[in-house]
């Protein structure tokens, strides 16, 4: 199937009908996230392109998650995720620890940005992005069309902020439970996993 413009399509409709024949549900939201639950267990399955990252509650779920699936395609255990789509992830007894140090060190050296001063925050509480008719052009490779001088000084307050942030992750310990607090203009709302 490599090759041909629907093969991504098509491999994505072969995987997810094998996935579904067993058991596993189409994540609601994100459609590539298959989600199988025995009992209390719950083993997860997130597909990209011809990557699949799965993980269980349950070790022998994820055995016998490996076991159909080689028996069905041709297919190679790459062990345990290090990394991912540009995620650095390193996983513990304690819990997992989840970064992207890797790839802000690339981006900053592609934008040659690498000794710039670090910014706290992404962007600055007086800087407005708007169509700038008037403001003088910056170079056109940068942007995908008419870019001016304060998208550019917008664009390097990003990196700059990456600078600073550069060294922070996320940590998800194993024994303590989850709580993810989210915020959004005034409203503010919580989900506890159990």
């Amino acid at each position: 199937m490599y090759g041909l413009k629907q093969a991504p399509r098509q491999w994505y409709e072969r995987l997810s009908l094998f996935l579904l024949s067993h058991e596993s549900e189409r994540g609601k939201v994100d459609k590539t996230l298959f989600i199988k639950k025995a009992g209390t267990d719950i083993i997860l399955v997130q597909i990209y392109v011809d990557d699949i990252v799965f993980g269980s509650s349950n070790v022998k779920l994820c055995e016998d998650f490996v076991k159909a699936m080689q028996g069905e395609f041709e297919m190679s255990m790459m062990g345990e995720l290090s990394f991912f789509l540009s995620l650095q992830v390193k996983q513990s007894k304690e819990g997992i620890f989840i970064c992207q140090s890797k790839y802000c060190k690339e981006i900053l050296m592609k934008f040659e940005m690498e000794a710039c001063k670090a910014a706290a925050t992404p962007m600055s509480t007086n800087c407005y992005l708007e169509a700038d008719e008037a403001g003088p052009e910056v170079n056109q490779t940068i942007f995908q069309s008419f870019p001016k001088e304060s998208h550019l000084k917008a664009g390097k307050r990003i990196l700059k902020y990456l600078k600073g942030t550069i060294n922070m992750s996320l940590w998800y310990p194993s024994l303590s439970p989850i709580h993810l607090v989210g915020y959004s203009e005034f409203e503010f709302c919580r989900l506890q996993i159990r």
